[in-house]
C-alpha cells in the first residue's frame, strides 16, 4: 500500500488534500512505513524550518496517529515549536522515541542557552532581563518583556531572533531567560 493510499488521500498532519506527496522521515530505510503523506504547506514549512505555530496546531491530533512515522514527525515538530504541553502527552514506544531523537540531533553541535544556562529551542518564550536599546528603531526593549516564538540564529549560539514591539530583532542570549 502506498503512503497516499494509507493516508486516505489527506495530509497526515493537517488533513489537507491539496498537492500531496510522500515525505521520508529520516533516518530511514526508505520503506513506506517510514514516510508520511504531506501537503505542500506542511512540507514547505518543514523543509524551510520556518514553522507557523498556528498551522501546526494540527499536531494536537496527528500525534495520536497509529503510524510510527507520523508520531515521530509530530514529536520532532512539537519539539521545534517548543510545545512542551503536547510533548508531555505524546506516547512513543522506545524504538519510536529513539528514531525521533536520532533525527533531531544537530549536525552543527550548537547549543543555545539563556543567561541561566537553560537550553533554548526555536519556538520558546523568553523574557528580557535588561533594558536594551534597539539600534535603528528608536525604542528600548524593556526588562521583563516576553518574546514569544523565538527563532535561533543559524551558526550563532549567542543570538536569537524575536519580535519586540512588532519589530523582528536579534537579541543576545545573555540578556534572556527562558520562561
Amino acid at each position: 500500500m502506498s503512503v497516499e493510499e494509507r493516508s486516505g488521500g489527506i495530509c497526515e498532519l493537517c488533513g489537507s488534500s491539496e498537492e500531496l506527496s510522500a515525505y521520508e522521515v529520516t533516518p530511514s530505510d526508505g520503506s513506506d512505513e517510514q514516510s508520511v503523506c504531506l501537503c505542500k504547506v506542511c512540507r514547505d514549512q518543514i523543509e524551510s524550518g520556518e514553522l507557523d505555530a498556528n498551522h501546526f496546531n494540527c499536531l494536537n491530533d496527528s500525534m495520536w496517529s497509529e503510524v510510527s512515522a507520523v508520531k515521530v514527525l509530530s514529536y520532532r515538530l512539537l519539539s521545534q515549536l517548543g510545545r512542551q504541553d503536547l510533548l508531555d502527552m505524546i506516547y512513543l514506544e522506545e524504538d519510536e522515541k529513539a528514531w525521533a531523537e536520532s533525527g533531531m540531533q544537530s549536525d552543527d553541535g550548537l547549543v543555545y542557552k539563556d543567561a541561566n544556562g537553560v537550553v533554548l529551542q526555536a519556538g520558546d518564550t523568553v523574557v528580557i532581563t535588561k533594558d536594551l536599546d534597539v539600534k535603528g528603531t528608536g525604542f528600548t526593549a524593556k526588562r521583563g518583556t516576553a518574546v514569544r516564538n523565538i527563532a535561533l540564529v543559524p551558526n550563532d549560539p549567542e543570538h536569537i531572533e524575536g519580535r519586540v514591539n512588532g519589530v523582528k530583532i536579534h537579541i543576545l542570549t545573555k540578556f534572556l531567560k527562558k520562561s
